[in-house]
């Protein structure tokens, strides 16, 4: 068992997501920082799919009540273990009355806390994951509490040895200014030529609004194409007619402070998106914070496709370098 002495920031326990509601209403919820997440899980045996948890910004203080294999991956918020500095990317022992805690976030935003085993809660419509805005999945449907205490599942198939490390090739390197990419669409028609050149060219900054469910950024207004709103949209030059929200698609309601859905916002809606980040870089806005720099590059289709097969050939490599240091 693991006791939760100090909670963090939006402390929730969260797997590969509840997939296959989407057309319901029901958002993937999942880490947020897939890449992270996923070798975390690996560098400690466990099966895919296996529940671990993600904080932000600050990190929970957590008592384990017995011995556990461990990893902690994603944002650098520097991991103490009884006090001492502990690694991060790299297969790690502790044992029963050992005390993990971490100092203050300093580069990236979430943390993952992968452990042999899982998470052992029950899952809702085949995922572990918590969706606070509903209250279902994870621990309770809610971020971790104080005194909280966490069960420790039967997910892990193999044993890896205690110092397996992932190679710093591979470990991301995070800082205060981001170039996300994104495709284009699927409302960019009602931008003028102007205002959507001059939303991949500003250096947008996220503000406080930035969670699960989405990034707010503050930055240059846009202006829409002036036309006779169609039957079914509202009567802001943002609104369209409802369409689906893809995760990562970015909307300008009224024109300013885009806002990029993520794992937990609404699945659908009457606001024009105008871009959605690739997959692959899902994964690096997870890790920005607020006050942080972002710009926008256009991608085209298959270039997103070919940075997802890349992302995937690196991730197998990983993979494999796990297995081969046992």
């Amino acid at each position: 068992m693991i006791k939760v002495l100090k909670p963090g920031i939006e402390a929730t326990v969260q797997d590969n997501g509840r997939i296959g509601y989407y057309e319901l209403g029901m958002p993937p919820s999942g880490a947020m920082d897939k890449f992270s997440y996923s070798v975390g899980n690996w560098l400690v045996g466990n099966q895919d799919g296996a529940a671990s948890l993600e904080a932000t910004y600050m990190g929970p203080a957590l008592e384990f009540q017995e011995d556990a294999t461990i990893a902690l991956t994603g944002g650098e918020l520097p991991p103490k273990v009884n006090g001492k500095s502990v690694s991060m990317w790299e297969t790690l022992k502790v044992k029963s009355g050992d005390i993990l805690s971490f100092d203050f976030v300093k580069n990236g935003a979430r943390i993952y806390l992968s452990v042999a085993g899982g998470i052992n809660v029950p899952e809702i419509m085949g995922s572990r994951s918590t969706y606070t805005l509903c209250g279902i999945g994870g621990f309770e449907g809610r971020s971790l509490k104080e005194g909280d205490t966490l069960h420790i599942g039967n997910d892990q198939q193999d044993d890896v040895k205690e110092g397996t490390k992932v190679s710093s090739e591979f470990v991301p390197q995070y800082t205060k200014q981001h170039e996300i990419r994104v495709v284009v669409g699927l409302c960019s028609y009602r931008l003028t030529e102007h205002s959507l050149q001059n939303f991949l060219k500003t250096e947008w900054t996220v503000t406080p609004e930035a969670n699960r469910v989405g990034y707010r950024f503050k930055g240059e207004k846009v202006e829409f194409i002036p036309r006779e709103q169609p039957f079914g949209a509202g009567s802001d030059p943002s609104n369209v007619v409802d369409l689906g929200y893809p995760v990562g698609s970015i909307q300008i309601p009224g024109g300013v402070e885009p806002i990029a859905l993520l794992n937990d916002a609404v699945t659908g809606g009457g606001y024009v998106t105008v871009a959605t980040i690739t997959s692959t870089d899902l994964n690096r806005i997870a890790q920005t914070k607020t006050n942080e720099k972002v710009k926008f590059e256009s991608v085209t289709l298959n270039q997103a496709l070919e940075e997802r097969n890349a992302h995937r050939s690196n991730l197998s490599k990983i993979k494999d370098s796990i297995q081969q240091q046992q």
